[in-house]
């Protein structure tokens, strides 16, 4: 399962620094039907088809991708206008609950939203995804960032394509450091230094959501980055043990971040959503999250502009003694689009995901802020500083680690989020955390 492989983050090197040449050279909804039953569409026999699409950009939560994603579906709709596209739009959690939901009766949308590696595994194994590897024959195979495609193959055929391609920066609040003379930390040293100032003086160090567990995973995955640089990912795929010394480590630093009170209050009990709140609110400092939140640190228009600039981001800090590199960040290709093998109009799915990967490539940078996993010339465009910042610590990554949940079968991607959320609760000690971890694993499930 292990996705990181040093080609492939010297072919993303290649292509993100012809991205970042042309940046620096350079200076509402169709058919949306949140109740809709997503089971699949229909090919009526005057020709018109009805194209049902499940995603998980809300216009709350995902202002700028959402608007994306219409203005998609209306060109669409408007270059084929024998088509509705009608959407279920879900959260994160809510999304990922409904689709095991409609796996179990067989009743997926015509196209909906995957993630990579062990998450797409059982849905494919199930024969609930159809192959899109034809998608990739022609112009459109060239089109993707190298090695952004592989991660959603299962013996040999691909069965998504992917549309994002993310990193996981410690977004900050500048205002908040400056109120304390804070540097932004290069090492766990600087950060809980960083961390016990900011509790001292009455203020929040980090805005968390643990109720949906993969946030707190993230705080894990770099922490075991750092002190045993790829033990996590070996303990995952088999090559190594979860009675590493580094992965409990991991799991006791990750308390001893709790028992700082480096999180807001009743994290454990937050959807990510209301987590987030806390930093977009000015109420925590720090805030660790993938690159998907771009939008709402640059283009969202509904996010203050003095907020915005408000915003910085560093890498996670390197551990002393530890085995893990700066440049090493969690993260990899974001979600993915699937057509459902058992839809009535799978033609028409297929080409629809063909046109909805071009047309978000072609947008996403400037009208959604999204990293694509598409190549994008964007030589003649004004990006935002914050994102070109960014695009260019992707292009120095010396590696990408693709998240745990993603990466390992359904059962231990269970039993990992249930054993985070029981950490960050201090409801396991750090040696039956990595105990019950190599449990799940050697089940193989």
């Amino acid at each position: 399962m292990k996705r990181k492989t040093l080609a492939m983050i010297l072919s993303w090197t290649l292509i993100l620094a012809v991205i970042l040449s042309g940046c620096n050279n350079a200076g509402s909804g169709a058919g949306n039907d949140s109740g809709s039953n997503a089971s699949g569409g229909d090919s009526g026999g005057d020709g018109k088809v009805t194209l049902k699409f499940m995603h998980l950009w809300p216009a709350g939560s995902s202002a700028q991708q959402n608007k994306l994603v219409n203005d998609i579906i209306q060109q669409y709709q408007t270059d084929n206008p024998n088509v509705t596209i009608k959407q279920e739009v879900l959260e994160n959690e809510q999304y990922k609950n409904k689709l095991k939901i409609l796996s179990a009766s067989n009743e997926l949308p015509d196209v909906g939203v995957t993630w990579a590696a062990g998450f797409l595994e059982p849905y494919v194994k199930g024969n609930l995804f159809a192959p899109l590897d034809d998608l990739l024959k022609g112009e459109l195979g060239e089109k993707f960032i190298a090695g952004t495609t592989e991660a959603y193959a299962v013996d040999g055929k691909t069965y998504a394509l992917p549309i994002e391609l993310n990193i996981s920066p410690i977004y900050y609040n500048k205002a908040i450091f400056d109120k304390y003379n804070l540097q932004t930390p290069a090492t766990y040293d600087e950060f809980l230094n960083v961390v016990k100032t900011l509790t001292d003086n009455g203020e929040v160090p980090i805005a968390l959501g643990n109720k949906d567990r993969w946030t707190g995973s993230l705080w894990y995955m770099y922490l075991a980055n750092r002190v045993g640089g790829d033990a996590l990912e070996k303990a995952i795929n088999g090559s190594g043990k979860f009675d590493d010394p580094a992965l409990t480590q991991a799991a006791a630093e990750v308390q001893k971040l709790v028992d700082m009170n480096a999180f807001n209050k009743g994290f454990n009990g937050l959807s990510n959503d209301e987590g987030k709140s806390e930093f977009m609110n000015e109420k925590a400092a720090m805030y660790l999250m993938g690159t998907w939140e771009l939008p709402n640190f640059t283009t969202n228009p509904d996010i203050p502009q003095e907020f915005k600039d408000k915003v910085g981001f560093f890498k996670f800090p390197t551990i002393d003694g530890g085995k893990g590199d700066i440049n090493s960040w969690v993260g990899g290709p974001g979600v993915g689009l699937f057509a459902a093998q058992n839809s009535k109009v799978k033609d028409e799915a297929q080409k629809f995901i063909q046109y909805f990967v071009e047309k978000w490539g072609e947008s996403s940078v400037t009208e959604a802020g999204v990293i694509p996993a598409t190549k994008v010339d964007t030589a003649a465009v004004q990006l935002p500083q914050l994102y070109i910042d960014l695009l260019n610590e992707l292009n120095q990554a010396s590696s990408l680690t693709l998240f745990a949940d993603v990466q390992m079968k359904p059962a231990a991607a269970q039993a990992h989020l249930d054993m985070i959320q029981a950490l960050f609760g201090k409801a396991v000690t750090p040696e039956d955390f990595v105990k019950n971890h190599q449990a799940a694993i050697d089940k193989g499930n």
